[in-house]
């Protein structure tokens, strides 16, 4: 018989070190699942989880039971997400010389006719993400959670302890930093 969240979380809290690793192994999926939205590399991506898991070891006592302890998890995950994001944020340009054939040939497309959505589906996913990582930190994880998520913005709001409008807020900035983006790959197609 599997034992629940809350049963585990109180046997932890009485130092049942193997009621954490139960923890880990039921969320370690859905949290890898997460980081690989936010980092580029499967070494970034290990190095996220495993800060979640030491985080939400050392933090569990501030877990109230208000609301379950998956959305505890979660929250934290997002927010160790978006300091990695933070710290990593990349600062090079990206030059449209640096997509792939198939990139150049699916943006150029989109950038003629967005209507006309290409057929070449990793083409677009690959363009999606080298769009998402010329992003700012905030609007990658807004962008990431309300479009690619597809999460509602109150439970973002509860994610990331931002306020509802300031979601709505940093959605629309980063659409419009990815529009800006979008647009500096065209002219560079043109250089």
């Amino acid at each position: 018989m599997e034992r629940d969240d809350e049963e585990l979380v109180a046997a932890v809290r009485r130092g049942d070190t193997a009621s954490f690793e139960a923890l880990v192994r039921k969320y370690q999926p859905r949290i890898f699942a997460t980081a690989r939205r936010y980092a580029r590399r499967e070494s970034e991506v290990e190095d996220i989880v495993q800060e979640v898991f030491i985080k939400a070891y050392q933090k569990l006592d501030t877990f109230r039971g208000d609301a379950p302890f998956e959305h505890w998890l979660m929250r934290l995950a997002v927010r160790t997400c978006y300091d990695f994001l933070r710290v990593h944020q990349r600062n090079r340009e990206h030059a449209f010389s640096e997509l792939s054939e198939p990139e150049q040939d699916w943006l150029e497309r989109f950038v003629r006719d967005p209507d006309q959505a290409p057929e070449d589906a990793e083409a677009a996913r690959a363009l999606v993400k080298r769009l998402l990582d010329m992003l700012s930190p905030k609007a990658r994880l807004v962008i990431t959670l309300l479009e690619i998520e597809e999460r509602p913005v109150k439970e973002i709001a509860a994610l990331t302890g931002w306020s509802v409008s300031l979601v709505k807020v940093r959605a629309f900035r980063a659409r419009a930093e990815m529009r800006k983006c979008l647009k500096k790959l065209k002219r560079e197609q043109y250089l």
